[in-house]
């Protein structure tokens, strides 16, 4: 290695240009990514399945023309597949479920350059607001390892908050990307629907909630990352309105004077903890100091009603996969294959008829519609990610015969804001802005126009410049 330097404190694109610079080499960076693997995994469990040999195999091919090119990368364990490697989905009953082919996504990290080291934590089939499977055990929050790292893509958040590897792929079906980046204090975008591809296994998957991308450590490799896996796939039934320029080149560009309004409490009405209502107050009053229009505004949606159908919409999605994993295992699947909340969520979901369906899908177009004549009076809408900091771990457990008679009120409760954006397929994003006096992350939620990544690009890398938090480490962290 030709440089002093501490890799693991440096985001993906300064990994990269030291590669381009010939001070490191790719197999350098992965050893160095499978050493602090290695040490720091076992406090936090977020990788699952490593991936060294293919890592360093792969570290040793000619380099790609990418930003990215020679970085080592986490695969989140759901939905994406790598041929040859487990795909669990931190489910038991899928536990030896080896995929023949890769995902389109996979094809297109991997033409972008980037080193596959190991896959990471989820919950079972991704149905939870935490990380913490029964089959592969808990993952811990890097800040505090008695809390819950967050969920769906809780493996990928702890991963980069303890700088395991600076980016790590994630996915989200209802916050599955902002929840674990507020609770760990990183940057986490989920893009406009139909932004990076699902193919060729699904094609709506989660009702038509669910986004792929990542979640970084600074603003600029989720632009760049994006960069290089968005676009249409070939047979995709719709995809978003194309960017007018590379992402990477809005981060840095001035966003303009926006129009932002914000919020602090649900569209239920209900208050949350303060903590969030602190970190949007300031998250507001620093846009205003960057001469922003800043407004206390939020859209006229129901949201008891959002909460119901978005709860309906997920819950067919779970029933579909449960239903696709039998076909795949070639056995009927019950109750004991899988976790409480799976399976409650499977029940309702078994519960719609077609038309129930179609009249929730139905009612779900007519929010976006909503939110769609909202943005029109204001560019972004600026509320808490989550109700309150990370919860203690353990906090969701329940036995599935509670599940059925509370439902998931105490879990939609926790994540009122963040759905918003997987029901009408805009973009959304964390942003680490503040911590609390315990010194928990605490995330603040920007949601975007349809196709307008570029405007959050923008303001993030702004808003980044102004409150730098890539120094703040957490206590755990190589």
């Amino acid at each position: 290695m030709a440089v002093d330097t501490d890799l693991s404190q440096l985001d993906a694109t300064a990994q990269a240009q030291l590669i381009r610079e010939k001070q490191v080499s790719p197999a350098e960076l992965v050893d160095a990514a499978i050493e602090r693997i290695e040490r720091i995994n076992p406090t936090i469990n977020a990788v699952i399945t490593p991936m060294y040999d293919l890592a360093r195999k792969a570290a040793l091919l000619p380099l790609p023309e990418s930003p990215l090119a020679g970085v080592p990368f986490l695969l989140k364990d759901l939905l994406a597949s790598y041929a040859g490697v487990r795909l669990a989905g931190g489910a038991a009953v899928f536990r030896d479920f080896v995929p023949d082919h890769d995902s389109e996504l996979v094809i297109r990290l991997k033409r972008a350059g980037l080193l596959i080291v190991g896959k990471t934590n989820t919950p079972e089939l991704g149905c939870h607001v935490t990380t913490e499977p029964r089959l592969f055990g808990p993952t811990r929050n890097p800040w505090d390892t008695t809390r819950i790292a967050g969920g769906s893509s809780g493996g990928a958040a702890a991963a980069v908050a303890a700088r395991l590897v600076p980016a790590a792929h994630g996915n989200d079906g209802g916050g599955s990307i902002r929840i674990p980046a507020s609770c760990c204090g990183l940057f986490g975008l989920k893009p406009t629907r139909a932004r990076n591809p699902l193919g060729p296994d699904y094609g709506h998957p989660s009702s038509l909630l669910a986004a792929e991308h990542a979640l970084t450590r600074t603003v600029r490799d989720s632009a760049a990352l994006l960069d290089a896996t968005c676009g249409p796939d070939v047979g995709d039934p719709y995809w978003a309105p194309p960017p007018e320029r590379l992402y990477i080149d809005e981060v840095g560009a001035d966003p303009g004077k926006l129009r932002i309004s914000f919020s602090v409490q649900t569209l239920a009405g209900k208050k949350v903890h303060p903590d969030c209502v602190d970190a949007v107050h300031e998250a507001a009053a620093l846009c205003a100091e960057l001469g922003h229009e800043v407004t206390e505004a939020a859209p006229e949606i129901d949201g008891d009603h959002l909460k119901n159908q978005f709860l309906l919409a997920f819950s067919s999605s779970v029933a579909s996969a449960i239903e696709r994993l039998s076909r795949v295992t070639g056995r009927t699947l019950t109750s004991e294959d899988f976790e409480p909340a799976t399976w409650a969520a499977c029940e309702r979901g078994r519960g719609l008829s077609a038309a129930d369906y179609l009249l929730v899908v139905g009612d779900l177009q007519r929010i976006s519609r909503q939110m769609g004549h909202f943005l029109t009076s204001c560019d972004v809408w600026l509320t808490p990610t989550l109700a309150e900091p990370p919860v203690p771990l353990g906090t969701f457990d329940r036995t599935l015969q509670q599940y059925r008679d509370l439902g998931d009120d105490q879990v939609l409760s926790f994540i009122p804001f963040t759905p918003i954006c997987n029901v009408t397929g805009l973009p959304g994003m964390s942003m680490p802005l503040h911590w609390n006096a315990g010194g928990l992350p605490v995330g603040t939620h920007f949601v975007g126009r349809f196709g307008d990544e570029a405007t959050l690009f923008r303001l993030a890398a702004q808003l980044e410049e102004a409150r730098p938090w890539v120094d703040r480490r957490p206590p755990i962290c190589a």
